[in-house]
């Protein structure tokens, strides 16, 4: 008896004091997350590894320092942060980022960036010689993509929408193009489409003989505009810019190649189908041989074009059809002396790396299995090497392996989570990026084998934080449904995660909030890092919300079946999904299923309107932040990927559209957008509240001027999350 009462009173002790540790933990608030940064994790800039492939630099108090890999050893300094002057400049420059010529002696600065697109800027570049000591500015105005040759003789850029090539040794600047006009030629960088959706902005390229440039002409004229407005003076100013929608024509895209010797430029042929997609080229290792990727119209047929850079005259090198859809990635690299190539593909129903001959032979499937390449970061010419990013262990998981040339792989990460690389030139080693749902962004340098060679960065600090807030327990899991079916029949389970309240206790019923992106390959559920939500769905937490997050089916990291499962109908199997999990947290003991939310941004924000509208039995809330309404709206690139033309699948477009849908709407809704979006555009919103206002239905609207897709600047993030918050609150928490 004894026994049993000190028991007890050692178990009440120890309550106590872990009740009274507790209450020691802070409250995250959102001025935290989105006012004094406090959660946000130290990385390492400026990494550039140097020609010999034995050192690398880093940007420190502004001066640009060479360390050792194997060392870390630091052995000269690039530039001192107080040599960045001219006679005219009271302050040096401030380095944020830099390119160097092939020597490592001269430099391009870019300074005064202004930012045209999500990826796009403008800049005023400044070339520094460090033999000299001399700073200067490359050229008049403001510039884009200035980049050296390989010789570093001649710096290329574009201005104005044309191309122009400074001779560093004579100071000329080469006109090569001179019809570039806005909204109707552009040379040497892309369209807003194909930025967006391509995912570049430089379109020239070098020769590797520094004698040949190749160049992206677009001809924008046939493509409708779309003019956003801004509210800042006294009348408001329009900016109109060219923005094709699904079904809508698109620019006529041409590749050239510019001859600096003869002054002469000659028009590469891409066939005689001026309606297709030229997403990229890149030069062979022969400097005479241009590859161009050519992909049709409905992106389910890719060519790949070797063309001659002096007469222009091509053929076809490698061909692929899909069922479904062709990604363009960055995968294609010429091996050897020009006599092989590496190309990634999903063609076996997972994305894998594949060798061919110069002739379009297979040589080998390099890599196979029941997992994807995520990413192919290069070839060791030297040791006959791919190194690449997969998912091979888990869809959660990244790890960095390498595989030879008679396929045998071989894993050279060490630690489970999201692990991603930055190669030596030489390959013998790597800044290797690590992290997972417990651990910040931890940055090492690591050989080729992987063996960890010294700390960088390991947010020691950020991790020290943490434990001072009183966090909820994190976890994975997996659930299925008869309805989480695939093509082929199969049935499959869905991958997620939840965060529960800190005082969590199974016998309360909680509300839930479910957070969602969804779209076509994407992947919110990994065991990685995530900053400014991730405290936010803590600070949820704490407030007594459990967050959930799911991926339906169409996302990735789990083979084209799954991810392609929704072509043609965007929007209705991730509705199906999402719905489920609402039946199945209903299901669960602790959850109240009659305050079950979802959030969304982007395609998120499509799904929010979706499942608030579709699946208002199961959905008490939803907050949309610009969303995609009517796939109509959307670029063509992105849409038709996906959905093919409206001409041609009208009803995918249409039943699946949440604009076609709220007179279903019972429950509270929260419609967010910023006017100045140049991706998802407000038309979006607009439409969306005329379908309600039609429908009588009651419903939550804020807009925020001026601003983009990210909805960022100033007080306007904490401004953001303050305003969806109280809505949550509000609408979900048993106040009573």
């Amino acid at each position: 008896m004894r026994r049993i009462l000190l028991s007890l009173l050692v178990a009440t002790l120890l309550s106590g004091s872990i009740i009274k540790a507790q209450d020691q933990l802070k409250e995250i608030t959102l001025e935290d997350i989105w006012v004094t940064y406090k959660f946000f994790p130290k990385s390492v800039r400026g990494i550039v590894s140097l020609k010999n492939g034995e050192q690398y630099t880093m940007i420190k108090n502004g001066s640009i320092v060479v360390y050792d890999y194997k060392t870390g050893d630091s052995i000269s300094t690039l530039i001192n942060a107080d040599e960045l002057k001219t006679n005219e400049m009271e302050k040096p420059l401030k380095i944020s980022s830099f390119s160097m010529n092939h020597d490592e002696t001269k430099f391009l600065i870019p300074t005064e960036t202004e930012s045209i697109y999500r990826h796009s800027s403008k800049s005023i570049f400044y070339v520094w010689d460090s033999k000299a000591k001399n700073l200067e500015r490359l050229a008049e105005g403001k510039q884009r993509l200035a980049e050296f040759s390989p010789d570093g003789k001649y710096v290329a850029f574009v201005r104005d929408n044309n191309l122009f090539v400074k001779d560093m040794t004579s100071k000329e600047e080469i006109t090569v193009t001179n019809d570039g006009a806005f909204n109707h030629i552009i040379n040497g960088t892309c369209d807003w489409v194909y930025e967006e959706e391509f995912g570049f902005t430089k379109g020239f390229y070098w020769s590797p003989d520094s004698k040949k440039i190749a160049f992206y002409k677009f001809d924008e004229s046939r493509v409708k505009e779309y003019t956003l407005t801004y509210y800042e003076d006294l009348y408001p100013e329009w900016y109109t810019y060219k923005y094709p929608k699904a079904g809508e024509d698109n620019s006529i895209v041409n590749i050239y190649v510019y001859q600096l010797e003869a002054d002469k430029t000659v028009k590469m042929d891409t066939g005689e189908e001026t309606d297709q997609y030229l997403p990229r080229i890149k030069w062979t290792n022969d400097a005479n041989i241009l590859a161009i990727q050519r992909l049709n119209r409905l992106q389910n047929h890719l060519d790949i074009l070797l063309a001659d850079a002096y007469s222009g005259n091509s053929r076809v090198l490698y061909s692929e059809d899909n069922e479904y859809y062709i990604d363009i990635t960055d995968n294609l690299t010429f091996v050897n002396e020009n006599d092989k190539f590496l190309i990634t593909s999903e063609k076996d129903g997972y994305n894998h790396i594949y060798l061919y001959s110069i002739e379009g032979e297979l040589v080998k499937q390099l890599t196979s299995g029941a997992w994807d390449v995520t990413e192919v970061y290069g070839f060791d010419q030297k040791k006959k090497r791919v190194f690449y990013q997969s998912a091979e262990d888990t869809p959660l998981n990244r790890d960095i392996y390498y595989v030879d040339l008679k396929g045998k792989r071989t894993k050279i990460s060490e630690r489970s989570g999201t692990n991603s690389a930055g190669f030596s030139n030489n390959f013998q080693y790597y800044i290797n990026t690590f992290a997972n749902v417990q651990t910040p962004a931890y940055i090492t340098v690591n050989n080729a084998k992987g063996e960890e060679v010294r700390v960088l960065e390991d947010n020691q600090k950020l991790k020290d934080i943490m434990k001072e807030y009183n966090l909820g327990e994190f976890s994975f899991f997996t659930f299925t449904s008869p309805e989480f079916t695939l093509p082929d029949g199969k049935q499959v389970e869905l991958n997620a995660w939840k965060i529960l309240p800190p005082d969590f206790d199974p016998n309360n019923k909680y509300p839930v909030l479910l957070t969602i992106y969804g779209g076509p390959g994407s992947q919110e559920v990994k065991n990685s890092w995530g900053y400014f939500n991730y405290f936010w769905y803590q600070m949820l937490a704490q407030k007594g919300f459990i967050i959930v997050s799911v991926d339906n089916r169409g996302t990735g990291a789990r083979g084209e079946l799954f991810k392609k499962m929704t072509y043609l109908e965007l929007g209705k199997y991730e509705t199906i999904d999402y719905i489920e999990t609402a039946k199945y947290l209903g299901s669960l003991d602790y959850v109240d299923k009659d305050r079950i939310g979802i959030f969304g941004w982007s395609y998120g924000g499509f799904m929010a309107s979706n499942v608030i509208t579709q699946g208002a039995d199961y959905f008490s809330t939803a907050v949309a932040v610009a969303p995609v309404t009517n796939w109509r709206y959307y670029d063509n690139i992105y849409t038709e990927r996906f959905m093919r033309t409206p001409q041609e699948n009208a009803s995918g477009y249409d039943d699946n559209s949440p604009i076609n849908h709220v007179e279903k709407l019972k429950g509270n809704y929260f419609l967010i957008h910023g006017s100045a979006d140049d991706n998802v555009h407000f038309q979006n919103s607009m439409d969306m509240i005329t379908a309600l206002v039609k429908a009588d239905k009651d419903f939550k609207f804020m807009v925020y001027p001026n601003k983009n897709h990210g909805i960022y600047g100033g007080n306007t993030r904490f401004y953001l999350f303050n305003s969806i918050s109280k809505f949550l609150y509000e609408h979900m928490l048993d106040n009573e």
